[in-house]
């Protein structure tokens, strides 16, 4: 497991004589499974109920895209019907479309998305083109991380809508700047590319958690925080009602204090010590916090920034180390999906600096949020159609969704 500041107990344990002596550190916490390390960890209500609802985003994305990728952006209902296990549609294609009749047309022979939903669709379209300076430069910097400047491209694939990649970045973004990107076959696996950054557009690349360090010293901040918490430390934000003890408030800060090398420089030999894994430790803290950083929602499947582990040198397990740090990561387990997300982005569960890309996806989600909701129904407008889950036959887990609380959070205005 990876090491850090427990939040499962504000009691630390002591180690136990079983420990390997490579991985001795100064913080532990008590041995359990993953699951129970998972099922411990404090909750963050606001992220959790954004989480409730992007799962079933998630599954409007993938039947829009499929809709979006015809000729005629329409798509046969008996064919969406036989993927609807492939696409976790859990009571089959026809009971998912009725569900949001803001986003899908349908009729028995065909889907198509309702122009609402189709201008959602161009928006978001609109901003990854015209945004593709940007795009190219965080491929650079997400290329970069990697000790080897490269990375499979199968993994880019895996997390290009999180990078805010266009969906043919392979074209306009990889093959239209050949001085910074180039394809190579794997030497040892078939079938596999591998993406190399030719040379960095700027040698002088700054991690994203100096921005905070700055504002720190510029603020009030920099009265009650030592310099060495500012120019080695993170932004801790925890969860509301986590309790953190003296002892736990006082490793932080030793946590804090803690020098590193950053997810841009050159890692030199580590030496196996209990200082030299810590270093090491912290450091994969700051990837991963870059990594979140670059995404365009500031947030990812612990699934995919798996793929990326290997390539950026990084030997602790991932999840085992968002949830060492709460101060500056949240895990979330809704929808059968682990999703973490980079805190110090999120107030009230909105992106406290939102994009036009990030604006566009909102705009989608409060229509599945809307579902049936504001449709004219016999004369009357439907604000909640109670008898849905018994006509629809959904599962548990995605009636919870039509709840008297199903409002998103109010946007922030920074």
């Amino acid at each position: 497991m990876a090491t850090g500041i427990s939040s499962s107990a504000t009691v630390l344990k002591s180690p136990t004589k079983t420990l390997n002596p490579v991985f001795f550190f100064i913080f532990f916490r008590p041995k359990t499974t993953s699951a129970q390390y998972v099922s411990s960890r404090a909750l963050d209500p606001t992220l959790e109920k954004l989480m409730r609802h992007h799962k079933n985003l998630l599954k409007v994305v993938s039947v829009q895209d499929l809709i979006l990728a015809s000729p005629d952006h329409s798509i046969p209902l008996p064919l969406l019907s036989r993927l609807s296990q492939k696409l976790h549609l859990n009571r089959g294609a026809a009971s998912f479309l009725r569900r949001y009749p803001h986003i899908f047309s349908f009729s028995p022979s065909s889907c198509r998305l309702t122009p609402a939903a189709s201008l959602i669709a161009r928006l978001e379209s609109s901003a990854a083109s015209s945004s593709l300076p940007s795009a190219v430069d965080r491929l650079a910097l997400l290329l970069s991380i990697s000790p080897s400047r490269s990375l499979p491209l199968r993994a880019v694939f895996k997390v290009w809508r999180e990078l805010g990649l266009p969906d043919d970045f392979e074209d306009s973004v990889i093959a239209q700047n050949p001085s910074l990107f180039t394809l190579r076959d794997a030497p040892h696996e078939p079938n596999t590319h591998i993406l190399n950054l030719v040379r960095n557009p700027n040698p002088n690349f700054t991690p994203a958690v100096e921005n905070w360090r700055q504002r720190a010293r510029q603020s009030g901040e920099s009265c009650r925080l030592e310099e060495a918490e500012i120019r080695f430390g993170f932004k801790q934000g925890f969860p509301p009602g986590m309790k953190l003890s003296k002892d736990f408030r006082a490793r932080l800060k030793e946590w804090q204090r803690l020098r590193y090398v950053g997810p841009y420089e050159e890692m030199g030999e580590v030496r196996r010590s209990k200082a030299g894994m810590k270093a090491l430790e912290k450091r994969a803290v700051g990837i991963v916090h870059e990594f979140l950083s670059l995404t365009v929602e500031k947030m990812v499947e612990v699934e995919k920034i798996s793929h990326f582990r290997k390539w950026f040198g990084i030997e602790l397990n991932i999840r085992d180390l968002f949830l060492d740090h709460p101060g500056i990561f949240y895990l979330s387990t809704k929808g059968k999906r682990h999703t973490i997300f980079l805190r110090e982005a999120y107030d009230r569960g909105c992106l406290i600096e939102p994009n036009p890309i990030y604006d566009a996806r909102r705009k989608l989600l409060e229509l599945v949020i809307l579902g049936r909701r504001g449709l004219n129904v016999g004369g009357r407008e439907e604000r909640r159609v109670e008898g849905t889950e018994q006509e629809d036959g959904e599962e548990e887990e995605e009636e919870e969704d039509d709840d008297d609380s199903d409002e998103l959070p109010e946007e922030n205005v920074h």
